[in-house]
Formats: structure tokens, C-alpha cells, sequence
């Protein structure tokens, strides 16, 4: 039988992982440091990386967002403690919206980078589900059955040491 093993930079590269470099991208071109062109071409290159190299390249001479968080083979592993923390801030927000989250991201975010992550996503989903039902005058909160689905989803992937990310939400919390 024979046995392959690849550098990690080798590796194909998933969506989430696309996701802090086109972050990066962004950042650097409201910054001023990529003039129109380079960043087209830098963003359709991140679209399109296929090895965590190939991503890798495309920000490499960008300095590091001042508070981002390496994803990838830098940041620690997350403690089965990590993982619980963070599985519980999104499940804590079914029966307390945004509340149960916010204070699992200012208590236990000091102490894990991971954590910190993955309750400020729950926190940004029940804001704007809030937000969606203040505007629609109640109507909005019909969402909330898909909200509790999606909330046992990203408890799931947190469980797993995955990042989830909410679809179409406003991300009004940040680092």
C-alpha cells in the first residue's frame, strides 16, 4: 500500500478558508495599499486558489490585519473546553437572542480566539434577526424557526472544531 503525504500548503483550500484572505483583500483596498486593477485580480485569484499556497500568495506582502486571527496551520488547536464554549453560544441564543452569546464572547472570548469567533457570529445572526422583526413589524419573526435549525447547525460544526459562518446576516460586531 502506498502512503502520500502532502505539505499542508499542498492541501486543497475550502471556502472558509477563502473567506479572511478576500477579508484581507478588502481591507487592504479601502486602505489604499491596491489600486483597482490589483485588486480585481488578487480577488479573482483568491476565487480561484486551489492549495492554501496558491491562497497564501495572494496576500502574502499585505501586513496582517492589526487583531486578525491566522486561520490555518498558526492558530492553536481548539481544547475540547474550546469547542463546548463555543457550540454553547450558539445554542444559548435560542432562548436569550443575542444576550447568552454576547456574555460567553466577553467571558470566555478573552481566554480563546475561537470562542471569541463563534459567539460574535451568534451575537451579528440574532441582531440582525432582531433587527429583521423590529423593521417588518413583527413579521420577521416567523425566521426565528430557521434561526433555532441553523443555531443547532453552527452548535454542531463548533462541536467539531469547525468555523460556521451565518448566511446573509449583518456583521455589526467585529473584533
Amino acid at each position: 500500500m502506498e502512503s502520500s503525504s502532502y505539505a499542508v500548503g499542498d492541501l486543497r483550500v475550502s471556502d472558509a478558508e477563502r473567506e479572511p484572505a478576500i477579508e484581507r483583500l478588502q481591507d487592504a483596498y479601502a486602505e489604499g495599499r491596491l489600486d483597482h486593477d490589483e485588486f480585481d485580480l488578487r480577488m479573482h485569484l483568491a476565487m480561484t486558489a486551489k492549495t492554501r499556497n496558491d491562497l497564501a500568495s495572494v496576500t502574502r506582502d499585505l501586513a496582517p490585519v492589526p487583531g486578525a486571527v491566522a486561520h490555518g496551520v498558526d492558530a492553536p488547536p481548539q481544547t475540547g473546553e474550546d469547542r463546548m464554549l463555543a457550540a454553547a453560544a450558539h445554542a444559548i441564543a435560542v432562548p436569550t437572542l443575542f444576550v447568552g452569546p454576547l456574555v460567553l464572547m466577553l467571558v470566555s472570548g478573552k481566554r480563546s480566539e475561537y470562542v471569541r469567533r463563534q459567539a460574535r457570529e451568534a451575537v451579528n445572526f440574532h441582531i440582525t434577526l432582531l433587527l429583521v422583526t423590529i423593521v417588518t413589524f413583527g413579521v420577521g419573526g416567523m425566521l426565528y424557526a430557521v434561526a433555532w435549525i441553523l443555531s443547532v447547525i453552527a452548535a454542531l460544526f463548533a462541536l467539531t472544531g469547525q468555523t460556521f459562518r451565518y448566511p446573509w446576516i449583518l456583521r455589526l460586531v467585529k473584533e
